[in-house]
């Protein structure tokens, strides 16, 4: 069993400079990660549930990797939450499948960190709009642990704030070095 499912959903990956690096950097670690882009598996949007509920339980933890999208995730996520976390597998009676199971967010935010609080531009922190996974997790009794994130990786040509090249490196030497301290690599 591999240590770590990491279910990456952004919906042009080609794009993204951010989720791309931190793709690169978790690479090395193939040997503790399983790292599963659900917008190539299903670029028709139609989940396999039976499929993707085997890969979850064949982890020991799970991360679910994405750009904020609309204050909330990409829709394909969206959709494979519902598919997936299904009655009796996730909850329910009998749904005891990520009972205790290391579930984490690591996140791309398009904007600067000072606009995600109570007297910023949007009046409200990114855990606080991350609020609905948290409930989600804790629904299906997973042990959820604090979110990793990243500001201002928004790479629009006249965006002001933009993040530098170095500093997108250096975010996914934090995200491994996150991951290890949450127990999810060694």
């Amino acid at each position: 069993m591999k240590r770590t499912l990491v279910i990456v959903a952004h919906p042009n990956l080609s794009s993204s400079s951010v989720n791309r690096c931190w793709l690169n950097k978790l690479n090395q670690y193939h040997e503790q990660l399983t790292i599963h882009d659900i917008y190539s598996c299903y670029p028709t949007y139609q989940i396999d549930a039976k499929f993707e509920q085997n890969l979850i339980e064949n982890h020991q933890n799970l991360v679910i990797q994405f750009p904020i999208y609309w204050f909330n995730c990409p829709p394909l996520l969206k959709q494979w939450f519902d598919d997936v976390f299904t009655y009796d597998w996730a909850f329910g009676s009998l749904g005891d499948k990520l009972n205790n199971k290391k579930v984490a967010l690591a996140v791309s935010a398009g904007i600067k960190k000072t606009d995600y609080s109570c007297t910023g531009l949007y009046q409200y922190t990114l855990e606080e709009i991350l609020k609905p996974f948290e409930l989600t997790m804790n629904y299906v009794h997973a042990d959820y642990q604090p979110t990793f994130a990243l500001y201002g990786a928004n790479n629009e040509p006249d965006y002001p704030d933009k993040i530098t090249l170095s500093e997108i490196n250096k975010s996914a030497d934090n995200y491994v070095n996150w991951m290890k301290k949450l127990g999810m690599l060694i």
